[in-house]
């Protein structure tokens, strides 16, 4: 099986030092989507966390020598699927990013982690579990 995804924009940053996590990162930065899908953004809005799921483009061809890591900021090693590393099997990653505005196809976002130019494969919103309790069932 052959799975293959297609960005629908990208991240553009003016940071010179990439976090190593959303959750501590205080950068800011710009996702621009792409015209096409550009009406699909349409609801977002200032103050609202978005999931971007991205695409680690950068990240070395992932090896056997992966499936074990020790994060820089941790003192012991751990598996591949419990850690936040770029270097997977597959090299998704993704971001609950804050909303600063939106203009026209370009949503403006805090707490990036991401280096420039990154590839966006999805965004959707960031619904806590007091939210989904709340919420009505999908259609």
């Amino acid at each position: 099986m052959k799975i293959e995804f297609t960005p629908i924009g990208y991240v553009y940053t003016q940071a010179e030092s990439i976090p190593r996590h959303w959750s501590v990162s205080d950068e800011k930065g710009s996702i621009v989507v792409d015209e096409k899908y550009a009406p699909g953004i349409r609801d977002i809005s200032q103050g609202q966390e978005i999931v971007v799921i991205f695409y680690f483009d950068r990240s070395p061809e992932f090896s056997g020598s992966y499936l074990i890591q020790k994060p820089p900021h941790k003192s012991e090693s751990y598996g591949v699927f419990s850690i936040c590393s770029p270097r997977r099997p597959n090299p998704i990653g993704m971001s609950v990013l804050k909303v600063l505005g939106v203009e026209d196809n370009i949503i403006y976002v805090h707490r990036v982690d991401m280096m420039d130019k990154t590839p966006v494969l999805d965004i959707k919103p960031f619904i806590s579990s007091k939210q989904a309790a709340c919420s009505t069932p999908r259609d």
